[in-house]
């Protein structure tokens, strides 16, 4: 069994051969990717059976959803011991303005934020807006 497979498994996710080419195809990118990035890698598959995939992904905490400011939601792999809690699994993304892409900086995390009494985080997104390191070449 695969690494990829156990993975799945350990998120009660039965690896199905789409599953586990919608995870090496994300897994092989750097950045984040969207909906139609991985419709047009899998052009012959059922539209339906990716956007499927991609829902059951971010419900059992394989993948999470970026709203990084362009309007379209971009989801990217979570690191192996995410358990993509509010208060616990929060780091930065950075979206460039010259390529359009976005990236995870699990390396940077966001601090904690103390609410007032009676307020309860649902979901805490920062994202970072410049130039990527490719782009500025450096």
């Amino acid at each position: 069994m695969s690494d990829i497979e156990k993975n799945l498994e350990a998120h009660e996710v039965r690896p199905t051969a789409m599953r586990i080419l919608i995870y090496k195809f994300m897994a092989k990118k750097d950045r984040a990717v969207t909906l139609t990035e991985i419709e047009n890698a899998f052009g012959k598959a059922d539209r339906a059976t990716l956007s499927r995939t991609i829902r059951t992904f971010e419900t059992k905490d394989i993948v999470h959803q970026i709203d990084d400011g362009t309007g379209i939601p971009k989801y990217a792999l979570c690191e192996s011991d995410c358990n993509c809690e509010v208060e616990q699994d929060l780091h930065i993304h950075f979206h460039c303005n010259n390529c359009d892409e976005t990236v995870c900086l699990t390396d940077h995390k966001i601090p904690h934020i103390n609410l007032p009494e009676g307020y309860m985080a649902e979901n805490v997104n920062l994202v970072v807006k410049g130039i990527c390191e490719k782009c500025s070449g450096v």
